[in-house]
């Protein structure tokens, strides 16, 4: 019995493998490091066993409280949008079970920081020990105060992984010279740049959907 289980749980690894090979075939991922890192941070280990057949799906998987771990398109184009660079220091907001937080970690490096915040105690929970499966010291998860982000710390990136119902402009002021935030609003990404002048520029993206950023 243990073999057929461990037969299958292989068969749909290899199928979430050949999804990520497809994503890169199809320019979708153009990174090398992003690459990787989906290859090293199986999304197998993010989701609950009982959705095991559901990983090499290109579409999101509930993971309870109303939330999805994302469709691995939708997270490899935010992922390209977000450059995320060795060394960055970047905020995971609406991290989930934890996935967004492990991929960018193993992006960032050991001199590296990621916080991923969740309002939801329960996915903090999860997210904690899905990410306590690698070695990830470079990657905190913690639960999400009243305020949006972290309002008295600067990050080279933020990432936000639900649609706010209006751009948070507080996030702004949490971004560094030349620095980059993406953001869903209602159904559209926001791909945000400030340059050291603190100019802003920004690029959008339609057509998306994504669950609630819960209190924003």
């Amino acid at each position: 019995m243990f073999t057929i289980i461990q037969n299958v749980t292989l068969y749909y690894m290899d199928a979430y493998e050949s999804l990520i090979f497809q994503l890169r075939d199809d320019d979708i991922i153009k990174s090398t490091v992003i690459f990787e890192a989906f290859l090293t941070m199986h999304r197998c280990h993010f989701v609950a066993n009982a959705d095991e057949s559901s990983i090499a799906l290109d579409c999101p998987i509930p993971i309870g409280f109303g939330q999805t771990n994302s469709q691995p398109r939708t997270v490899a184009m935010m992922l390209e949008w977000l450059s995320p660079q060795p060394n960055d220091q970047i905020l995971d907001i609406g991290c989930g079970s934890g996935w967004t937080s492990a991929l960018l970690g193993h992006i960032v490096g050991e001199r590296g920081h990621i916080i991923g915040l969740d309002r939801i105690p329960e996915l903090v929970a999860l997210a904690s020990r899905n990410v306590s499966k690698f070695n990830l010291p470079q990657v905190h998860i913690d639960l999400a105060g009243q305020a949006i982000g972290q309002p008295h710390q600067t990050f080279d990136r933020i990432l936000v992984s639900a649609a706010a119902e209006t751009f948070p402009q507080a996030l702004l002021s949490q971004l560094k010279p030349n620095g980059i935030l993406v953001i869903p609003v209602k159904n559209t990404i926001f791909r945000i740049q400030k340059d050291d002048q603190h100019h802003i520029t920004e690029d959008r993206f339609e057509g998306f959907r994504f669950v609630p950023l819960i209190g924003f």
